[in-house]
């Protein structure tokens, strides 16, 4: 019997560790991701399911201090411009805690907003929960989440493109192509890229 017991407490012990490194994994392609709601430069609160004419959403995670995001901005901007017409706009998450990186405090995302102009939401994830969740390593990184009903499907995890530094010399667009995919009702031709940047500045416990 006793045998029984520790045997009992290994299997659940041996799962309760899977699971737990799995949550850690963040979201896949094909999960459905949750919303959430956080403070947008503007001081309201984004989420979302407050936008009821999107088909889905260019969740990136991106912040003001990282120049892989600088080089990135503007292809950001023109991500936007191109697909929240066809319902799916950007909204870019910071993730980094301000303690760690001072740059990316509320304050500053608000300056860099105005100085770049943003045309797409910036919010901050203060609490780091939401980023978490997601399971962002990267700054930039980008969620493309297709509307299904009331569930957010992940369709593509990664980066922008194949070329940080120079825009015109990319050779692969991931997202635009997981996005002209999505929107054709095509297979997404590479659902998963590695997203090449910054990491993300974690609180410290």
């Amino acid at each position: 019997m006793k045998l029984k017991v520790q045997h009992l407490f290994g299997f659940l012990f041996a799962f309760l560790i899977c699971h737990s490194i799995q949550a850690q994994d963040g979201y896949q392609v094909g999960d459905k991701a949750s919303d959430f709601k956080l403070k947008n430069v503007d001081g309201s609160y984004v989420s979302m399911g407050d936008h009821d004419d999107a088909e889905g959403f260019l969740v990136i995670f991106s912040c003001n201090t990282c120049p892989y995001v600088v080089a990135y901005e503007d292809r950001m901007i023109a991500l936007h411009n191109q697909f929240a017409p066809k319902g799916y706009p950007v909204i870019a998450i910071n993730p980094n805690d301000d303690g760690a990186s001072p740059g990316d405090s509320f304050e500053k995302m608000k300056e860099r907003a105005d100085a770049k102009n943003f045309p797409f939401a910036y919010v901050y994830d203060e609490t780091q929960e939401t980023t978490k969740e997601y399971g962002a390593t990267n700054t930039p990184q980008v969620y493309l989440l297709e509307k299904d009903g009331n569930d957010y499907i992940v369709k593509y995890v990664g980066a922008i493109d194949n070329n940080y530094q120079d825009a015109s010399s990319v050779t692969k667009k991931y997202v635009e192509d997981a996005m002209e995919a999505v929107l054709t009702g095509d297979e997404v031709p590479e659902k998963k890229t590695k997203a090449v940047g910054c990491t993300i500045k974690w609180r410290k416990s």
